[in-house]
Order: C-alpha cells, then structure tokens, then sequence
C-alpha cells in the first residue's frame, strides 16, 4: 500500500503547494509527475535492501533468467525514470517508460501473488487488487506522459 499513499498523498500534497505557492505546481500534471516520482522512489529503493531484495528475487516467475540481475535493472529503472520525471522535457518520455516498465513488471507480481509471495514478512497483495492498483498507476504514467 506505501505505492498507493505515496501516489495520492504525493498528489495531493503537491498540488495543495501548487494552488497556495508554488507556481510550478499549479496544474495538474506537474502534480502527477511529482507524486508519481515520489512513488517510484518508494518502490525502486527496497530493490536494493536486503530485507527486500530476497523477496523481489522470489517474486520473478522461474522462466525468466538471472532474477538477482532483473530486480537490479528494474530498481536502477524505477529510479532512474523517478529521476526523469522531474526534469520538464524529460518527463514524458520518463513517464511513458514507467508505463511500460510496470506493464513487463506485472508477470512478477501475478506470480508472487499465486505462490504466496511475501514482501519483508508480510504477504503481497492478492491479486485482484495488485491488478486494480496496476491500472491506476499506469493510467497516471499515461496521464503524466501525454
């Protein structure tokens, strides 16, 4: 669920600093691609705690070669995009690249959430609400990209 805050709280945060000061943040999109950076951060640090990084390795289907390599590449993306949101005329190639990046994500979470994957201790989401999650965070990366 931290995605989840992150994204909405990031929003709403960064849109109240954009209607009362901040002239930066006075639209919508710019909020978007605030919070949306704050969620990736979230999301892409753990990949390189250890805590973590054990259970993100078992969450990638056995089909798929060298799992300790992919969850490095996804968290340097998950940050490295987190980055590009940031930067104006990076930030709708760095969005519409999240989108993608979480859509060849999803196989692992459907794969943790049918063999009782757990995330530091704790079992991940089930799967019918991991995939509505999935479609609000991409459809805010479409939002963010476009």
């Amino acid at each position: 669920m931290a995605p989840l805050i992150a994204l909405l709280g990031g929003f709403a945060v960064l849109r109240l600093l954009g209607l009362l000061a901040v002239d930066t943040l006075d639209a919508w999109q710019p909020a978007v691609r605030g919070a949306l950076a704050l969620m990736f951060v979230t999301t892409g640090v753990p990949h390189f705690l250890p805590a973590f990084r054990r259970d993100f390795v078992a969450m990638i289907p056995p089909a798929l070669p060298r799992p300790e390599l992919l969850i490095t590449l996804t968290g340097v993306l998950e940050l490295a995009g987190a980055a590009g949101l940031l930067v104006p005329p990076l930030a709708p190639y760095a969005a519409a690249g999240l989108a993608l990046l979480m859509l060849a994500m999803f196989p692992a979470n459907v794969h943790a959430a049918r063999t009782g994957g757990t995330l530091a201790g704790k079992p991940v989401t089930p799967l019918p609400t991991r995939t509505a999650l999935q479609v609000l965070f991409v459809a805010a990366a479409v939002a963010a990209a476009v």
